[in-house]
This record gives C-alpha cells, structure tokens and sequence, in this order.
C-alpha cells in the first residue's frame, strides 16, 4: 500500500500538478521525433575552434586574415567536389569494333546519319564570296562572328540561324572577335580597330590600334589586346576605355597570337622562330623560346590542362608541343603533309585540330603529350577542297570545328572535343536577356586588376619570401683595383709612378701631421682663458702654372714610347 501511495504521490495536494509536467512531456516528443532540419543545419555547421592554419605568426589580425583565406580555398575545394556529383552528362568520342577499324576512316555522313538530329546541325558549309574568312565564337558557343578579308562581316546565332548584323564595310578586314558577350565585336580593318554594336552600327574608332594583325580579349579582365605590323603589344580597357600599356616587342609584325585562358598570358608568334609570353604589367617578355627555325605561323594553349602544353606551328611545316612549366624542349614533333601555313587550334577536352594543305585532321589526347617521336595516331580527318584554310575554331560545348576558307565556312562534327558540362554563372548558351544582363554587370564589378596577370596565378594571397641580406664578395675584382696595384700585377708598373705615389702619401701625412700640431696649440690656447689667441689670415696659395705632376708623369711616357733618345 505504501508504494502504491508514493507512487501516486499522495503527498502533494490532490488539486496541483507536478510542475515539470509539461517540459518532461516536450522532451520525450522531441526525443521520439528529432528535427530533420536541425540535424542537417547541426551536421553542416563548422564550429570556429579549429586551431589557426598558421600559429607561426604572431601578428593577430595577420593571423586571422590568412586563416579565413586558408578556410575559403578549402571550401572552395569541397564545393568542386560536391558539384562534379551533378555533372551526370559525359563526352562522347568514336569507338570501333575491333582492331582493324580505324577512327579516322569515319566520314561526316556516317557520323550524321548515327546522332541526333539536334547534335547534325553542327555540320554545315556556309559558301560566301568575300575572300577568305577568320572565325570566333562567344565563351557560350552560342554565337559565331565572321570576317571575309574583302570586307564581309556578319554576327549570327548559329544554332537558329538568327542574325544579329551583317556589314559591307569595303576594304581589307583581318580580324574579328567579341567582347564580353555578342551584344559587341571588334573588327581589325586596314588601318584602325572599330567596334560595332549588336545591330551593327559602329560605337567606338581606337585610333591607337593601327594597322592591327591579331586581337585577343580577356573576359575577365575586360582587355581588347592587339598586335599590329609595327610590333606593338596594346591593352584596351573596354570597360573605361583607356590604354593600359603598350609594348614595343622590337620584332617585327606576328602572325600568331593567343591567350592562355588559365592566367591570361598573351602568347605571340614572330618571323624569327621565337614565341614570346607578355603581360601588361612587364616590358620584356616573361619567356622567350626559340621554337622553330623558320617563321612562327600558329600558337595556341590547351585549355584542358590548365595551360601545361603548348603547340606551335611554323612556315617549314612542322608542329611541335611544348611544356609550358619547364622550356627544356619539344615534348613531341612531326612534319605536316600538304602545302600552305598550318593552323593549330585546342579543343575544351584537349583534341587538336590541324589544317594542312586542304584537310583538317585532328588528334586526340594523351597520345598528343606523350614523349614519342613522330606523328601522333589520328583520330579524325576531313578534306575541304577550297584553298587555303586560314582559320580555325572548336565551338565551346559543342563538339563542333569550324574552318574558315577562300569560299566561306566549312563546320564538321569531332565527337568528343566539347565539353559536355557548363557553369550556368560563367557561360550558359541557354541563358535570358536578364540573366545576360545580370551576368554582364556582375561581371564588371568582379573585374580583375591587369596588374595581378603573371605566370603564376597561385601567388595572390600568398606570402612573399624574406629577402636575404646581399653581402659583397670579400676579393675585390681587377677592374676595381687601383691603377698601380692592376700595373703592379700585370708586371707594367713604373718605379718613378711608384716614387711619387709614395711622395703624395707622405706630403698627405706631413700635412695631417702638422693639421694635428696646430689643432694642439689651440687646445692649449684654450686651456689659458687668460691669454689672447692671435688672429690667423689665410694664406693665398700661389697656383704655380707650368709643368704640374700629370703634365710631368704624361711627358715621360711619351719619352718612353720614343725609340732614340737622342731625337
């Protein structure tokens, strides 16, 4: 009966109810069914009591700077990590059956006939009768701007086949690429650079850019960079409008022109077989290479491994891949087929077009890279019977090539070049009028400085090395030695230089000496306030004119070169 009654708790009042009644019932609902959101907010929260990536330092404020740019990167790192889950899409490439099957043998028909009918539009022959035509694509792949070299230039969107402009502009045109989207494109026409709106009416004249060859644009640092005959490297900020820098490369007009798209270093090809590596910040070039014997007619970088390879082109026919972080020599080399200038151009995913003669062949990696001599294994070729191919451009994710010649456009289809997956923030081909807005101006406020362009892009946020202490070399050269000491060990010296080298010391100690006596009797004088010190005048010193010490010392030497004395 006892515990009966302690468990019904009798001993409190029947009325009351124990006060912790309710809380103990919200805990048990909670344990029996936990917040989902709150768990995963739980799971994902970072506390700060992680020790600092950097305890060396003892400036706290340093400290601290270093450890969120440190915690920034790594989570950068984890959301690369995470967002490759959603790329599901893979690139697509040509296997065959069995070993006797060749890539190669494949035509454009048969790889028509064997996709869809969305992924055939990318082959297509555009016949244009103003001369031979240069190509480029929008970061998107959307867009495609041509140039003919009579005076044709049109901006269209090739997948609908809208156009956007279409000029006669009459006179001798050289290059064309966009700006920062295909609401404007740069034109290198004989004399000067113009830049031309969506609808073709022209905005800007950049009389500084004269006679321009090649044209390049940074995206993200929002620079038009041209080459032109007289050998000037010229950075235009479009987004202000005026001239960064200007480089006098001092080698004469280049053919070949390109930008390494992972640290926006402009890449230059001269008629002396040298290829050059700018940027606006140094005068001199930051590489010289010396890659072919001949004229240097195509460079380009491929973008697939982050900048690492390099592969150029010269007039003899040969092409040669390079390393980009050693320049100790060409990874791989062989000698093309045909006649004409080879163009070079690298795909997204790292296949290489090559135009010789009329065809196109293109390769595929990592047999391009590999250290072997000899032509590569081709992956894919296509012959164009119009002379010469002066262009060459792959379409950003699309596995399409498109090559400019004497009588328009010829695009094929390479399975596998683009990549299959985009960054909606960076380049979407679907995107809106108010997402292109949108991107536009987020761009523009997240513009980089031309300033922080190098070799190594790594160096931002990093810490520069303590500059150790120059000590001076103990041996004093021979060029710095005094005049009888470099006599005296070469075995030339003269006795009478030596006597009146000696004569200057001793005069100069006599006078210290005497400099000293005199500087004692005035101490003394001061020691005696009582006596007067006598008022001394300077003496005039009597400037003798005649034979002085170097008339004399130049009189002997001449006597001694004389062969008779007695003349």
């Amino acid at each position: 009966m006892d515990s009966l009654i302690s468990a019904g708790n009798s001993i409190a009042p029947v009325g009351k109810k124990p006060r912790n009644h309710h809380k103990q019932r919200r805990k048990e609902s909670q344990s029996d069914h936990p917040d989902a959101t709150l768990q995963s907010i739980i799971s994902r929260t970072k506390l700060s009591t992680a020790p600092s990536a950097h305890p060396h330092i003892k400036n706290p404020k340093l400290r601290s700077h270093l450890s969120r740019i440190t915690q920034r990167a790594k989570d950068a790192k984890e959301q690369i990590e995470d967002a490759q889950l959603l790329m599901t899409e893979e690139k697509g490439r040509i296997v065959t059956e069995g070993e006797l099957e060749k890539t190669w043998k494949v035509t454009q028909g048969e790889i028509v006939d064997s996709i869809g009918v969305e992924q055939a539009k990318g082959r297509r022959e555009w016949k244009l009768d103003g001369g031979t035509y240069k190509a480029r694509y929008t970061r998107n792949g959307r867009h495609l701007a041509i140039a003919g070299k009579l005076g044709h230039v049109a901006s269209f969107d090739w997948q609908t086949g809208k156009m956007h402009a279409e000029l006669q502009l009459q006179e001798t045109l050289r290059d064309i690429t966009y700006l920062h989207d295909h609401s404007h494109f740069a034109v290198a026409q004989k004399k000067y650079v113009y830049i031309y709106d969506q609808s073709g009416l022209e905005i800007h004249r950049l009389s500084s850019h004269i006679e321009v060859q090649r044209m390049e644009f940074l995206p993200f640092h929002w620079l038009l960079v041209t080459i032109g005959n007289a050998g000037y490297l010229k950075y235009q900020d479009t987004s202000t409008g005026q001239l960064v820098s200007q480089h006098r490369t001092k080698l004469g007009s280049s053919r070949a022109m390109c930008q390494n798209l992972h640290n926006a270093v402009i890449y230059l090809g001269h008629q002396n077989g040298t290829i050059t590596l700018h940027t606006p910040n140094l005068s001199t070039p930051a590489v010289t290479q010396l890659s072919h014997l001949g004229p240097v007619v195509s460079v380009s970088v491929d973008p697939n491994s982050q900048g690492r390879y390099m592969a150029s082109a010269g007039a003899d026919g040969r092409v040669k891949i390079w390393d980009c972080r050693n320049w100790k020599g060409c990874v791989r080399e062989w000698m093309t087929r045909g006649t004409g200038d080879p163009e070079l151009e690298w795909s997204q995913k790292g296949y290489l077009g090559v135009t010789t003669g009329s065809s196109v062949n293109v390769y595929s990696p990592p047999t391009i890279t590999s250290p072997h001599t000899g032509i590569p294994p081709l992956y894919l070729t296509h012959l164009i019977p119009h002379r010469p191919l002066t262009s060459l451009r792959f379409c950003p994710y699309a596995d399409v090539l498109t090559t400019g010649h004497s009588k328009g456009l010829s695009s094929i289809l390479v399975p596998g070049s683009g990549e299959p997956n985009f960054d909606s923030n960076e380049a979407d081909p679907f995107e809106s009028k108010k997402a292109r807005r949108e991107r536009e101006i987020r761009s523009l406020l997240d513009k980089i400085q031309p300033d922080m362009i190098a070799l190594s892009p790594d160096f931002i946020g990093t810490i520069a090395e303590p500059v150790k202490p120059h000590h001076p070399p103990q041996d004093v050269p021979f060029s710095r030695l005094p005049r009888i000491e470099r006599l005296k060990i070469s075995g030339k010296a003269d006795l009478a230089e030596e006597n009146e080298a000696t004569d200057s010391e001793e005069e100069e100690d006599e006078e210290k000496a005497a400099s000293g006596s005199e500087s004692s009797e005035e101490e003394d004088a001061n020691d005696k306030p009582s006596e007067k010190r006598p008022i001394r005048t300077k003496k005039e010193k009597k400037k003798m004119r005649g034979r002085g010490k170097s008339l004399a010392r130049y009189l002997r030497k001449k006597r001694k070169n004389v062969v008779d004395p007695s003349t």
